[in-house]
């Protein structure tokens, strides 16, 4: 009698413990239809700047992010980089030797691809952006993903 106890309890908690385990499962199998009926963006930040430290710390944190959240990330892309140059005389008033100032603004550029949703982008995005670094995204299609 003492085993039939020992056992009835058992069988009890073996069903309440299968039956938590169907609801959980229940759960998990409507969370990952949410995630998957989801729309994803393509998003291609767009960061230039003149100072090439600056840019590459913050492209460093943008991507940071991005991987913390686990999103699918590619670049930072370095583009070329845009050198406006200027070729002025020296003399101001044009007299003397010719001598010449050439002078050079270079332009960095760098290209970071995200899919993911827009919420999780102004997350990202809302790190410290420093001064001097100006930052363009743009979403450039929406399509929707089923896994």
């Amino acid at each position: 009698s003492a085993s039939c106890r020992v056992h009835r309890g058992i069988t009890q908690r073996a069903l309440t413990m299968s039956a938590t385990l169907d609801e959980l499962e229940k759960q998990a199998a409507e969370k990952t239809k949410s995630l998957e009926t989801e729309t994803v963006h393509r998003i291609r930040i767009t960061l230039t700047s003149r100072d090439v430290k600056a840019l590459e710390t913050v492209c460093a944190n943008l991507k940071r992010g991005a991987v913390d959240k686990k999103l699918k990330v590619s670049g930072p892309v370095r583009m070329p980089t845009k050198k406006l140059r200027i070729t002025t005389r020296k003399s101001p008033c044009g007299e003397g030797t010719n001598s010449w100032d050439r002078f050079e603004m270079r332009i960095h550029k760098r290209v970071i691809d995200l899919h993911s949703p827009s919420e999780v982008v102004k997350q990202i995005t809302s790190i410290p952006i420093e001064s001097g670094v100006e930052v363009e995204v743009t979403i450039a299609d929406a399509e929707e993903t089923t896994k």
